[in-house]
């Protein structure tokens, strides 16, 4: 890594700002720039993400990228918005929160033409920190920008990393940690705890200028219904259906699925204590501070429909002039998400098991392979990415097996899904390389986050996470080593069974 010692003057760096929250009442947001680091230096830049921002970096050097990306030398035309937002956390509304330890720093259309947020996250102290101090510790920085570039990869919409940049300063949880900077981006940053924010204080010119303000980033054609606050929720409400079920079929486990991690555009969104199951189970939690299990993994489907109830909660008085039809308009739109979450989940689940059409039985199948998969404790991304190999194959069928404490529950399964299987038209061959190119052989394994993140904090050594993005970011391809911590379960001495936000 260079310093920003380095004795070659920084090169301009130029991103094409065209910010459009700022035109927003201030109550909307406040202006906060970032803290001073004195020694950001930068760990890993996404160049091919910054080309896709038209950010211009001309010969700027890895100095000059850690000033910019750290707040110390900003582009012209940074905005530097705190935005206000409060949020049901664990189900308790908390009244206001706010970007406490991040700062919008633009928006930029990209070269496919969306606009798109960038935000500092980490930058330091806002009038929303309360007691905080607003800064990152190295490690969830690290965690983010693995995980949101797994899943980019995986093709799950999520906000991406475009830069990591240690700050030279340490900061202070159960113990001093070195200080960091994650560049984030996002199609927005508007969450359902946005609306609850001013909906909470009865500002209804707020929330319909926010309301707004949402049709015409994301949803413009919604315009043109009759209702297009009703339309909005319908399509926050299809899109967050569609996301979860991304998440359930990777076995992916957000950990705080809270409004204000509940995000307008369907996108994943704040990667804290967030983890990929190994073994099946779908009360499996992650979070150190959800001892209750509230966000386990099975309960996601469930929690964002209620988040999505507080969303319309939030819009009701736009939704109709009658509260009691307004009431049934979206109570329709929130059963309607059980119904295209089921379908969504059960068209991805059906992938994941070679079967190109859809027939009544498939869900008792799926239900029963889900069912032995917890009662054996078999890894889940393993376990998908072998069945490839039987869908072309049944020499394999014995390995598979071994992978089961009662390998006869894989053998009475086995035969029902290859029965379903014979109803399909593709050749074996064809059949396994779909499958491949749906179930990862290459995941962000927690173990393999950990070990990354010791590296880089305990010995300065950012070698392991440097291979770890590589490795995630080629998801569908097997990797070299089936040894690699990012291909295989944890052993007993490796397995986490905590993550932490780091705030």
């Amino acid at each position: 890594m260079l310093k920003t010692s380095d004795p070659t003057p920084p090169q301009p760096i130029h991103i094409p700002f065209e910010t459009t929250y700022s035109g927003l009442p201030k109550r909307f947001y406040a202006h906060c720039p970032p803290a001073p680091f004195p020694r950001p230096e930068m760990v890993r830049f996404n160049a091919p993400l910054a080309d896709a921002l038209r950010i211009e970096r001309a010969e700027a050097d890895n100095a000059a990228l850690a000033a910019a990306f750290s707040g110390q030398r900003p582009p012209e035309g940074a905005a530097w918005l705190a935005m206000a937002y409060a949020g049901h956390q664990f189900g308790h509304l908390v009244p206001a929160l706010g970007d406490g330890r991040a700062v919008l720093m633009g928006e930029v259309i990209d070269r496919s033409g969306q606009r798109r947020d960038i935000q500092l996250k980490g930058a330091g102290r806002t009038p929303f920190s309360r007691h905080a101090d607003g800064r990152a510790p190295l490690g969830p920085v690290l965690r983010e920008y693995v995980v949101s570039e797994a899943m980019y990869a995986l093709g799950v919409p999520t906000s991406r990393a475009l830069a990591a940049v240690t700050t030279g300063e340490p900061v202070l949880r159960e113990t001093a940690q070195p200080g960091a900077v994650l560049t984030r981006v996002a199609s927005s940053h508007l969450r359902v705890g946005t609306f609850e924010y001013f909906a909470v204080r009865d500002d209804q010119a707020a929330v319909q200028q926010l309301a707004d303000y949402a049709i015409t980033r994301h949803d413009p054609d919604a315009r043109d219904a009759d209702n297009p606050y009703l339309e909005l929720l319908r399509r926050v409400s299809r899109r967050q259906a569609e996301l979860i079920a991304d998440w359930m079929a990777l076995g992916f486990i957000h950990g705080v699925m809270n409004t204000d991690n509940t995000t307008l555009s369907g996108e994943t969104i704040d990667y804290g204590p967030c983890a990929f199951m190994d073994h099946y189970h779908p009360g499996t939690v992650y979070s150190f501070v959800d001892q209750m299990g509230r966000y386990a993994y099975g309960n996601q489907p469930g929690i964002g429909q209620w988040n999505l109830a507080r969303f319309a909660e939030a819009l009701l008085r736009l939704l109709g002039n009658d509260s009691n039809e307004a009431i049934a308009a979206a109570r329709e739109i929130l059963e309607a998400y059980t119904e295209h979450h089921e379908a969504a989940w059960l068209e991805r689940m059906r992938a994941k098991l070679g079967l190109a059409t859809a027939m009544e039985e498939d869900r008792a199948l799926v239900d029963h392979l889900l069912a032995i998969l917890a009662r054996n404790r078999v890894d889940f991304t393993g376990f998908f990415r072998r069945l490839a190999d039987a869908a072309e194959t049944t020499t394999v069928d014995s390995d598979i097996g071994a992978l089961f404490q009662d390998p006869d529950d894989w053998q009475r399964w086995s035969g029902r899904w290859r029965e379903r299987l014979d109803l399909e038209s593709a050749d074996s061959g064809t059949r396994a390389a779909a499958m491949r190119w749906t179930n990862p052989a290459v995941i962000p394994r927690t173990h393999a986050i950990e070990q990354a993140i010791r590296a880089a904090e305990d010995e300065g050594d950012f070698a392991p996470f440097h291979a770890l993005v590589e490795a995630v970011s080629h998801p569908f391809e097997a990797p070299e080593s089936t040894e690699a911590p990012w291909a295989r379960p944890p052993r007993p001495e490796e397995r986490v069974p905590n993550t932490f936000c780091g705030t």
